[in-house]
């Protein structure tokens, strides 16, 4: 299967897109699970886009930017891996180890020169500034998307333009005469959300909440277990009627999404009673994380 000039061009203007909605549009669009299931619907490849993106997701959970910093741009490695999957049946964890994952590191390069670039609008802005052109101040500012946009753009459109062959080759060596390393890739690509789980919980107060953690494991792993059972019994019936849907699969995930819920919902009401309580005492008090007050500067 080709890319087609169309997925090439709709790939290339999501990429553009992407990047300002992060910016300043901010409606979600630009996070890669998204990245996942628009370039999976373009390729017309929805479970592949999914657990890419998906994946892509979970790896970066706990990678954040602040300032100048820039970061991996996880939404171009996941939309080009999404369709080097697609068109030339990669699997979707080797996809993410040799495509997303290096991709994504790569662009940080052109973010670094996205940033410099926006400077000059920048400037141009201090000088409208200083002149009182307001018109002049709308435009610079509107300007300065334009090399955020050209720093997906292009090299994304390069990529699926020009790289085609390249990757076809490399897939095709590495599930040939390199097997070993094409699987230990795979490999890799499926442990990368760990990976992300464990820089997050680096930086969540895992000791302040740590029963709910606690509390967490052990109903996932009660749910899983139980539902693994039911699912496996309503397989069996579904095998012997075919009027029988099994719609199981999914229930351990809802079912510890609505106890996540329920926790959110318990500790908003009781941060919500803890803020009348502190309106009321002095500002002399030394006040803990809990609402607590401790006595000894009274």
């Amino acid at each position: 299967m080709e890319i087609l000039w169309w997925q090439i061009a709709l790939l290339s203007l999501y990429a553009g897109y992407q990047i300002l909605d992060e910016l300043q549009i901010y409606s979600s669009l630009s996070q890669p699970v998204f990245a996942g299931l628009i370039s999976g619907l373009i390729m017309g490849d929805i479970k592949t886009g999914l657990i890419i993106g998906g994946s892509m997701q979970l790896t970066i959970l706990g990678v954040g930017t602040f300032g100048g910093a820039s970061r991996i741009d996880a939404n171009s490695g996941t939309i080009l891996a999404v369709a080097f999957s697609s068109a030339l049946g990669m699997s979707p964890q080797q996809a993410i180890a040799t495509l997303a994952v290096p991709v994504a590191s790569l662009m940080i390069q052109t973010d670094i020169l996205a940033r410099f670039a926006n400077t000059f609008f920048a400037h141009r802005v201090d000088a409208k500034i200083e002149q009182m052109d307001y018109k002049g101040i709308e435009r610079n500012f509107l300007l300065g998307m334009v090399p955020w946009s050209l720093s997906r753009m292009i090299p994304v459109f390069l990529a699926l333009a020009f790289g085609g062959k390249l990757v076809k080759a490399v897939v095709n060596y590495l599930n040939t005469d390199l097997k070993w390393l094409g699987d230990g890739l795979t490999v890799a690509g499926a442990v990368l959300p760990a990976v992300g789980f464990a820089i997050l919980l680096r930086y969540l107060p895992v000791r302040k909440h740590l029963p709910h953690f606690i509390i967490g494991f052990v109903l996932a792993a009660i749910f899983v277990t139980i539902f693994d059972g039911i699912s496996g019994l309503s397989g069996a019936v579904s095998g012997l009627d075919k009027n029988f849907v099994n719609a199981s699969t999914n229930l351990p995930m809802l079912a510890l999404a609505l106890i996540g819920l329920a926790f959110a919902i318990m500790e908003y009401k009781k941060s919500i009673e803890v803020k009348p309580k502190l309106a009321g005492t002095t500002t002399s008090a030394n006040v803990t994380e809990e609402g607590e007050i401790d006595d000894d500067e009274l």
